[in-house]
């Protein structure tokens, strides 16, 4: 019955985020927690968003802004690292406050535009550190990197696979580290892998759909649910 509930709850959570470009990890957490334990909850979050995030770069390999992927990577490679050296440190509840704050902040700069917020080579280099780091720290940076990427006015498709690259090579390097410094057991391996490969499906349904969404209307969308999900961060904490 665990598995059954981590399944749904990993394909529903792929469907959010395989549409909007964030969301699974902040919907899974609490769920893995529960069924697997806080001490094992992260390495085995960051193994199932490692095969859905794959999933959602094979689904628009084609579309993937190889460019701005590399200058992300650029500042979030060496500070995922750090970040994973450091996740114990920090409480999360307040590292997750802070993320949903300057998430709304971001949205609300975009929406009022007395302020521009421009996506371009200094956006992605810093944005990628921060993310690095909060991603590392966090287990998660909740949708900060979609926010970042939503500020290069990308195609649905193109935004959801450039991101997803991003956070793929992030969850590689977190996992690396992870696997140095906790003792991970096969059974959460596997749970990890289990729910990876029902978030596959959720990526492919909700593919089908981003296809069908004009740009003005997605963006419109995904600022929505960056607010929404700001709001709740800052509420609840982790």
């Amino acid at each position: 019955m665990e598995y059954i509930i981590l399944i749904i709850a990993s394909f529903l959570a792929a469907f959010v985020s395989g549409a909007a470009g964030f969301g699974g990890a902040l919907l899974l957490l609490p769920v893995v927690t529960v069924y697997v334990g806080a001490e094992v909850a992260v390495p085995v979050l960051t193994i199932a968003q490692l095969i859905g995030n794959l999933s959602r770069m094979a689904f628009g390999f084609k579309e993937i802004k190889w460019k701005f992927v590399g200058l992300f990577c650029v500042g979030a490679i060496p500070l995922s690292i750090l970040g994973a050296f450091g996740f114990s440190i920090l409480p999360k509840d307040m590292v997750t406050r802070f993320i949903g704050a300057v998430l709304i902040g971001m949205v609300a700069i975009k929406t009022v535009k007395k302020i521009e917020f421009k996506g371009g080579t200094k956006t992605l280099i810093f944005g990628g550190c921060f993310v690095g780091l909060l991603s590392g720290l966090a287990g998660s940076a909740g949708p900060l990197g979609a926010a970042i990427f939503l500020s290069l006015g990308l195609p649905p498709v193109a935004y959801i696979a450039s991101e997803a690259s991003t956070a793929t090579v992030m969850h590689i390097v977190k996992t690396i580290v992870y696997g140095k410094l906790m003792n991970i057991s096969l059974e959460a391996a596997f749970t990890g892998v289990l729910m990876g490969a029902a978030m596959i499906f959720g990526t492919f349904c909700a593919n089908r759909i981003i296809k069908k969404m004009s740009k003005d209307n997605f963006q419109k969308y995904v600022s929505v649910l960056l607010c929404i999900v700001g709001v709740y961060m800052i509420i609840f904490g982790a």
